[in-house]
């Protein structure tokens, strides 16, 4: 499977360049990531958990990033298991750019599946790819904060995710 698009983020590149490289921020924006754990030098592990056409599955596995030039470029490798589910393995190269709306970020994915996964048909891996991708990328838009200024009024100064925290503390009264 190839995949190539380009977002818009409302940040500067040296801000999106470093949420990409935090294990806080991918988790906060990865669908289904349960845990991120690791360092950009020495690569990240993940576990994931998703649900693709009839399979749903809990994927173990490692990212690695190189070719990396701070605010412009960086290569995006891993691999994921599913046990039963199958595998999933690629890469990503993902570019920076400044623009007059923030970022530019262009991406181009090659991945490969196999197992239960590769049996679902190249239309719904496909289709599941491009909803993960538009999926990361607004939560990565919420995480780095709303650039909106016709909010509601409780735009925090904090960490730009307390709109998905906010409901929860309403309901549990908890923080």
């Amino acid at each position: 499977m190839q995949m190539s698009d380009q977002k818009e983020i409302a940040a500067d590149p040296a801000t999106v360049y470093a949420a990409l490289l935090s294990p806080e921020v991918l988790k906060a924006c990865v669908p289904g990531a349960q845990e991120v754990t690791g360092t950009p030098e020495d690569g990240f592990e993940a576990t994931v958990t998703q649900k693709v056409g009839p399979v749903k599955a809990t994927f173990k596995g490692q990212v690695g990033l190189s070719d990396m030039v701070e605010n412009e470029k960086l290569t995006i490798s891993g691999e994921g298991k599913g046990g039963a589910a199958g595998f999933a393995k690629g890469g990503a190269v993902v570019t920076l750019a400044p623009s007059e709306g923030g970022t530019l970020l262009s991406y181009d994915v090659e991945a490969k599946v196999g197992g239960k996964l590769a049996q679902l048909g190249s239309r719904i891996i496909d289709g599941f790819a491009k909803k993960m991708a538009d999926q990361f990328f607004a939560n990565l838009q919420a995480h780095l904060g709303p650039q909106d200024p016709g909010g509601d009024g409780d735009a925090p100064g904090g960490e730009g995710n307390d709109e998905k925290k906010g409901w929860f503390s309403k309901v549990t009264g908890r923080g």
